[in-house]
């Protein structure tokens, strides 16, 4: 199947969220800065109290939360769900955080129009736990990875990853704290090269400006060193 972007300016995104939003927010002032060309059309969370929502309220951005608690089955809550996103006619769907394993019929109703960053350098580690994980392992590099979504567990095509040094005194909060500030910077990069019209998912490959880029599915690898 090939999904690719429409070819017109200023895009309409939609992020899910289930938690504070940093991602969010970076996402958010990059479009409110014209960096990316698009507008942020809602914020939708599965947990009513997330921070995501009222930082989507200060910027005036409609806020909605739908709880999966209130559903009988995982089917029936990505129904709503889909519903409520389809409400807005994203160009883009984001998930920043958004804490729900999606289903299959989900998922292939926004292929190649829906993207999520992962805290490891996928495939390693997905899932849950990712930096504790990479510590145990005795891994010496740490990072994160935008991908567009698929229905395999943070299995899609790898469209950007940054890297980050492991150093002795790392401990699961620093590395973490050390990778989310360049999950800040990829996230609103993968999504710019989107609502330009560079970047399409075709037949499960990533395509960037019409080339396919490497199998490893990165395009930069932006390496913060050691301190």
């Amino acid at each position: 199947m090939t999904d690719s972007p429409q070819s017109s300016v200023n895009k309409r995104l939609v992020i899910l969220v289930s938690g504070s939003g940093s991602n969010l927010q970076s996402l958010i002032d990059g479009c409110e800065s014209g960096y990316i060309d698009a507008t942020v059309s809602a914020v939708i969370s599965n947990n009513p109290e997330a921070g995501g929502l009222e930082r989507a309220a200060k910027s005036g951005i409609p806020n909605l939360a739908i709880d999966h608690r209130a559903f009988d089955n995982r089917e029936s809550f990505d129904q709503a769900l889909s519903e409520l996103i389809d409400g807005f006619s994203p160009d883009l769907v984001i998930l920043a955080g958004f804490m729900r394993i999606l289903t299959a019929n989900f998922v292939d109703h926004y292929l190649g129009r829906m993207m999520n960053i992962h805290p490891s350098l996928l495939p390693a580690y997905p899932g849950l736990h990712t930096h504790r994980r990479a510590l145990e392992a005795g891994d010496k590099k740490a990072g994160a990875t935008v991908h567009f979504v698929t229905p395999e567990l943070d299995g899609g095509p790898s469209i950007i990853q940054a890297q980050v040094e492991i150093d002795n005194h790392d401990n699961e909060g620093s590395l973490a704290s050390k990778v989310l500030a360049f999950e800040h910077k990829i996230y609103p990069e993968a999504v710019k090269w989107f609502c330009d019209g560079r970047l399409v998912m075709e037949n499960n490959h990533v395509k960037v400006d019409n080339r396919s880029i490497s199998d490893s599915g990165i395009i930069y690898n932006l390496i913060e060193p050691s301190s």
